[in-house]
């Protein structure tokens, strides 16, 4: 038996070649094996043997990389999702709007916007595998709104590490006998800190508890500032706090989602723990059933108000994660069969029911506080940082091995703003890299730049007055921008791509159509709502305070400067591609409008843009 191997392009008298395809990896070989039978017949068999795999595709380009497993994927969108907020704004909203009633327009938004605009984006990223800027190749003229959104993920990543390295500084301040925000016999106390048991000698203006003192005075020193002009030098000790989370984003990010997605093991999973013990012992305290029965007390008259529907449809376009690229860049590193409808369902609704179920930790504490010192439910109840750095460190610091059960919140907290600021971080990397593809090769290098540029501007939010910048920030850096992103998204999606081009992709990669209730969701609902919520946005603008403190003019116009240059990438970067397409303005917007793939369709006339048939189908 003779056996030989040789390209197939030398046996082409004896193969017919190969026709090619588009998912062909590179040359095939034959194996061409010849039997001489003792009668002089002789017999041919050939066999194609592919050679091993390559790291390149067709175009010479490399593969891009996808999630190591399933799971890592849906950890690290569950991650992101399920932040801080879940823990310190939904479970006020709800106890301060009707209790269960809450529920009704919460549920109600999050089934015609919520979903509809999570799954598009899941769908988005993972048939175009880019960034929230790349994706744009199906409509180019709207590639700016992906840059809006990329700014909106860089601008909330210049404060949100900063309530990392506060809940960092909590957890090493917890590592004591005796917590420091028990009593008011520290240097940084003021006449005024007075424990809840004194509070009757004590105005209610100036009293300020041991835990409030601890936070405004004792961490981030705002005493010693008057206002957002007087900064001061950023403070060493939440400069190394802020420090060691950017390292820990650096190491979870510099080498993709290989890494990220073995970290979310951890900080995805944790936060469930710490509040399932944290419930077991919430529910023991005396006063607990009280402040759950409040938290789910129904007052069906609340729905009736316009302000409760507005905050539900509020809560759901922030709960949820969409508008900053971060589910985009995710599901761009899926493998392209994986089925991002049922991954939509999932996740959206395990963020919803973590709001909920983290209401029962937090009112168990909250009504275990209002007994203990004998007030109203409403004198505790708040939302914000005022919640997990005040009211809950209050609440641990009366339980029994008060520093342990402080070292498992904290750590919480820790877990809960690690895996966000994680997916903000990647929604950066991911838009920019696959947008300049130079910076494929230099991965690393680039998300260490973006991480230290991160840290320099967060440092002004370390400094005595830091507390100023940090409302300014979080007042305006994702707040009416980031709900004209989404509308902008939704538009071009639905609108001028075309929503059932869009369910034609979809189809290609799980094998089923969106339903009609997606669609006219996509088309014309969620377009709506959005809409709806950008108007209630500006006609319900109210400038920052901080307390009693009022923001001088300049500081607003700094906020509305930064609010604006992320919106404004749309209108620029339109008449940047309009301007520099060839031929007449028609042909330009034809080209603007229509998918790269699709351009030489263009050339020949065909542009479905043009057609009244396009803008009318669902």
């Amino acid at each position: 038996m003779l056996t030989e191997r040789v390209p197939v392009g030398l046996m082409s008298s004896v193969v017919a070649p190969e026709k090619p395809t588009s998912n062909t990896m590179g040359p095939k070989e034959v194996e061409l094996i010849l039997v001489k039978e003792q009668n002089g017949v002789q017999f041919t068999s050939t066999t194609l043997v592919a050679p091993a795999p390559t790291e390149t595709n067709v175009s010479g380009e490399e593969e891009r990389e996808t999630w190591g497993k399933k799971i890592d994927f849906l950890l690290s969108v569950i991650g992101f999702a399920v932040d801080l907020a879940n823990v310190w704004r939904f479970p006020y909203l709800c106890y301060k709007n009707g209790g269960g009633a809450f529920l009704v327009p919460y549920l109600f938004f999050m089934v015609i916007a919520g979903m509809p605009l999570f799954y598009m984006e899941l769908a988005l990223g993972q048939y175009n595998r880019e960034g929230a800027a790349g994706v744009w190749k199906i409509c180019p003229i709207f590639k700016g709104v992906g840059f809006t959104v990329i700014l909106i993920s860089l601008y909330v990543g210049f404060y949100y590490n900063v309530i990392i390295s506060w809940a960092l500084f909590y957890l090493f301040s917890s590592f004591t006998g005796q917590l420091p925000w028990v009593y008011c016999n520290n240097t940084w106390n003021s006449p005024n800190c007075s424990d809840w048991a004194d509070n009757s000698s004590v105005s209610d203006i100036y009293k300020a508890t041991p835990a409030q003192e601890y936070f405004e005075r004792g961490v981030l020193h705002i005493q010693d500032s008057n206002g957002i002009d007087d900064l001061g030098r950023p403070r060493w000790q939440l400069t190394s706090c802020l420090a060691v989370v950017i390292v820990l984003l650096y190491f979870s990010l510099w080498k993709g989602v290989k890494t990220s997605g073995k970290v979310v093991w951890i900080t995805a999973t944790m936060p469930y723990v710490v509040l399932t013990v944290l419930l077991l012992r919430g529910v023991t305290l005396p006063g607990a059933i009280d402040g759950i029965k409040a938290y789910l007390s129904v007052d069906f008259l609340r729905l009736c108000d316009a302000k409760v529907w507005i905050e539900a449809a509020t809560q759901i376009c922030f709960s949820l994660g969409v508008g900053f690229g971060v589910l985009i860049a995710f599901s761009s590193y899926n493998k392209f069969s994986n089925n991002c409808y049922r991954d939509a369902i999932i996740t959206s609704s395990i963020n919803s029911l973590t709001s909920f179920f983290s209401g029962f930790v937090v009112f168990s504490f909250l009504g275990y506080m209002s007994h203990k010192h004998n007030v109203a439910l409403d004198k505790v109840a708040r939302d914000g940082a005022g919640l997990v750095f005040v009211i809950y460190p209050e609440a641990i610091a009366t339980l029994p091995g008060s520093s342990v059960w402080a070292v498992i919140f904290f750590i919480m907290l820790l877990t809960l703003g690690i895996d966000s600021a994680m997916g903000g971080m990647e929604s950066v990397i991911t838009g920019l890299i696959d947008e300049f593809k130079f910076l494929h090769k230099h991965r690393e290098l680039f998300t260490l730049f973006i991480v230290v540029a991160t840290f320099l501007i967060s440092l002004f939010c370390v400094t005595n007055g830091g507390m100023y910048v940090f409302t300014l920030l979080d007042h305006f850096a994702a707040g009416t921008s980031i709900l004209f992103g989404v509308l902008i998204e939704a538009i071009g999606i639905a609108w001028f791509y075309g929503v059932d081009r869009f369910s034609d992709d979809i189809e290609e990669m799980i094998g089923q159509r969106p339903g009609m209730y997606w669609r006219l969701c996509w088309k014309f609902v969620s377009p709506c709502f959005l809409l709806f919520m950008v108007v209630v946005s500006f006609a319900t603008f109210n400038p920052p305070n901080y307390g009693s403190y009022t923001f001088p003019p300049w500081a607003n116009m700094v906020g509305w400067c930064l609010a604006i240059s992320s919106m404004t990438m749309v209108p620029l970067y339109a008449i940047y591609k309009l301007c520099t397409l060839p031929g007449k303005f028609c042909d330009r917007l034809a080209y603007a409008i229509t998918p790269e793939t699709e351009h030489h369709l263009v050339d020949n006339g065909e542009v479905r843009q043009f057609t009244l048939h396009h803008w009318l189908v669902v």
